[in-house]
């Protein structure tokens, strides 16, 4: 088993739950006599998406697979994208308040046995309340990894991400938390991107989608000085971020598709500042956009 070097371990698996889910589970257990934790999610065709990770090194590690016929499968894959380790679970049972399971060493074939016992799940409905759910997220800095905290109100039908906490890995220390609101993606929250463009990776967190495939975030820079992130107050829909060409590229899409705005941002004292923007809408008879002025799309 790789990168076990200590006698606890936790691991995150995390499928993002989207539409007719399971619903994300959190879990912790062992694996062989390595304490874990675990938070599952899988979409109705069986569908999985996941991350992990080894407390020793708090590194998250994503992990794919299927439930198929009750046995949930997921596998950790290397650069090549080639198994290098597995996670079955027979008659898997999202209810059940056991799990257990094997991780399996697919080169080497060595075998160690997973047991989990349920801490929560964060469900969805009317009705149910709930406060400080976390969940680990997928993507993390060389010295830090994140969780998304969810809460749920029992008029809301969803629960929605409520805090971001940023740890310090091996040591697992409350480095510092950032109160928000948002909607959540399970363990796909938080990005990981170089925002401002000095050299120093930032991170956002996933704020709402809207219409169509517009989309927005939150984007927290990195003060070198004061060790924190703060709000950059970066705002735009679906925001693209260029690190060769220090540009911020933004996309705006409405009505079905027919009317398109694009802007182009440079980055001057942490402010974002525009310097073009396009306006498109559809022409039936071209079959294609056609570039309008600006007031033709507002």
């Amino acid at each position: 088993m790789q990168n076990i070097v200590k006698p606890t371990i936790y691991v995150l698996l995390t499928v993002i739950a989207v539409s007719n889910l399971f619903g994300q589970t959190a879990y912790s257990g062992f694996v062989g006599k390595f304490p874990i934790r675990m938070v599952t999610n899988i979409y109705s065709d069986g569908a999985a998406n996941a991350t992990y990770l080894y407390d020793n090194f708090d590194e998250p590690i994503k992990i794919s697979g299927k439930l198929y016929k009750n046995k949930l499968t997921l596998y950790e894959k290397d650069v090549q994208k080639i198994a290098r380790a597995a996670l079955t679970f027979d008659n898997f049972d999202a209810k059940t308040t056991n799990l257990t399971g094997v991780w399996t060493n697919v080169k080497t074939g060595e075998k160690l046995d997973i047991t989990l016992k349920k801490d929560f799940e964060i469900d969805t409905g009317e009705g149910i309340e709930y406060t400080g759910r976390e969940i680990i997220q997928s993507d993390s800095l060389p010295d830090k990894y994140f969780t998304v905290v969810v809460s749920k109100t029992k008029d809301d039908y969803y629960g929605r991400a409520a805090a971001v906490k940023i740890f310090e890995k091996k040591t697992d220390r409350l480095i510092q938390q950032i109160d928000f609101e948002g909607n959540q993606r399970g363990a796909e929250s938080v990005s990981i991107g170089d925002y401002n463009f000095d050299g120093i990776q930032d991170f956002s967190v996933f704020e709402s989608s809207y219409a169509g495939a517009n989309t927005s975030s939150l984007y927290f820079l990195y003060n070198p000085k004061t060790k924190k992130f703060f709000n950059s107050g970066f705002e735009g829909t679906s925001l693209e971020f260029d690190e060769k060409k220090k540009q911020i590229f933004e996309t705006n899409q409405c009505c079905a598709g027919s009317i398109t705005t694009t802007a182009t941002y440079r980055v001057v004292k942490n402010k974002m500042i525009r310097i073009e923007e396009h306006c498109y809408i559809w022409d039936e008879k071209k079959g294609d956009r056609v570039e309008k002025k600006m007031k033709a799309c507002q």
